[in-house]
């Protein structure tokens, strides 16, 4: 019964009675596919800040594209141009401002300029991209001051522009970390990005393979992805394949079928083992081993034992912790002992957005997933991973469509996915573009990351 009402409220009939009773109706959103022959196609506004220090890195990045650059005054005279005629009429799929060159408050009246002139010509499902420089590293704390401004900015015109399916991200980028910025920049204005929004993207200076493939970047990479038999797994393992890697699937003997079914598909092998056991770090060791190590590692494999703390019991607690945080540490600690982990390697870790924002009933689930954040920043400071050239990141996924999301009650479910600024739920597939996108060669200047793939959750984001 309750999908029959899901059909007949996603149908077209459904959507103009729900827009008339006031429902916010979710724009479709527009998801990355092969036979597209660019990362972006569309007009592009170019605005800045006084002194920016980036347009030239911003401007090559798009020249690889099939963008159409305007450019606004601001920006035009710095680049030796001019501002084309078009750029007061047209409407643009991306809006793109440097503001790396703010260095006082006051300045940040040419961001207000830029927007207030273009947002309302940003076409449904566009892109909102800012580019600023890590406010710590400022030289002073009227700079840092205003390069963190920009983050206020990036995540509140995310929630105004959200309704129309667009999206609104900050990239900070350090000094010596130009040339490091493509990746980034590529996936923010991609369809790959299309459920993120209100994010921070760090990109530190980096060794980067800079010819890295769009469709096919990790090709002749080894990819381990622990939990891989179904769903967020099983898509994470769809995704790097499609992108070119070979696929390790771990998942426990329960699972062996499924596994195997998801393997074969994908040209992958698999792997039986609980990540949990003594042995199983070195059995997954072992595996990569004969594949000549693997060039990303994904800690996807995890359990939910929800209860309110005083009613769980600490087999629940133990369990819940071993399996979605303890045992990642461990499998990573014994790859990076064996030197399974090849260099110029990532490693992924899967969080949640209850380990941000916290839940109700779910203390065990909360506390391992802010493990997996507290390990991956403080990984990504690592000596002996910086020598190597691997980087460290996670992602937080929020309300994901799954198996899981399909059980919760239908109205439940309706308003679960409106708590955020696109007003709907994410895919599994949101999720693995993203660890692709940390997995990318073209993304070594990527680490110490936490993206939260939530449609910019309204609660702990």
């Amino acid at each position: 019964m309750s999908d029959r009402i899901e059909k007949l409220i996603n149908s077209a009939a459904g959507k103009k009675l729900l827009s008339a009773m006031g429902v916010t109706v979710a724009t479709d959103l527009q998801r990355y596919k092969a036979t597209q022959a660019s990362y972006f196609s569309g007009a592009v506004l170019l605005g800045a800040g006084e002194d920016a220090k980036l347009l030239a890195n911003i401007q090559e990045n798009l020249s690889d594209s099939d963008a159409q650059v305007f450019y606004s005054p601001e920006a035009a005279a710095q680049v030796g141009g001019s501002a084309d005629s078009n750029a007061t009429s047209d409407r643009y799929q991306a809006l793109v401002f440097d503001g790396s060159g703010f260095v006082d408050a006051t300045e940040l009246v040419a961001a207000y300029r830029f927007f207030n002139a273009s947002i309302r010509k940003l076409k449904s499902s566009g892109r909102i991209v800012i580019i600023g420089r890590p406010h710590l590293q400022c030289a002073n704390p009227e700079a840092a001051a205003a390069q963190r401004a920009l983050e206020g900015l990036s995540r509140s015109l995310a929630k105004e522009v959200g309704a129309k399916g667009a999206t609104a991200q900050l990239i900070t980028v350090a000094d010596g970390a130009e040339a490091n910025i493509d990746s980034s920049l590529r996936f923010v204005l991609s369809p790959k990005s299309a459920y993120i929004s209100g994010q921070v993207i760090k990109v530190r200076a980096a060794d980067t393979d800079t010819g890295a493939d769009w469709h096919k970047p990790l090709a002749g990479k080894i990819a381990l992805v622990t939990g891989a038999s179904r769903g967020i797994g099983e898509a994470i393992a769809d995704t790097l394949a499609r992108d070119g890697a070979t696929v390790v699937g771990v998942d426990v003997a329960p699972m062996e079928a499924e596994l195997g079914k998801v393997m074969s598909r994908l040209n992958g092998k698999a792997v039986i083992a609980d990540i949990t056991s003594a042995d199983a770090p070195s059995i997954i060791a072992k595996a990569l081993g004969e594949l000549g190590g693997a060039d990303i590692i994904v800690h996807n494999a995890g359990v939910t034992r929800d209860k309110t703390i005083a009613n769980m019991s600490e087999q629940h607690w133990q369990m819940t912790l071993d399996i979605n945080l303890a045992a990642a540490q461990r499998i990573t600690a014994e790859l990076l002992k064996t030197n399974t982990i090849n260099d110029g390697g990532s490693i992924v870790g899967v969080s949640s957005m209850n380990g941000i924002g916290g839940q109700r009933g779910q203390t065990n689930y909360a506390a391992s997933k802010a493990g997996v954040i507290g390990y991956v920043d403080f990984m990504a400071q690592s000596k002996e991973l910086a020598a190597k050239n691997i980087t460290v990141n996670a992602v937080a996924p929020g309300f994901i469509e799954t198996a899981m999301t399909a059980a919760i009650p239908l109205f439940t479910r309706m308003f679960g996915r409106r708590l955020n600024s696109l007003s709907q739920g994410g895919l599994p597939v949101d999720v693995a573009e993203t660890i692709s996108f940390f997995g990318n060669p073209a993304s070594r200047g990527v680490s110490g990351n936490t993206v939260r793939v939530c449609g910019q959750s309204w609660f702990g984001a």
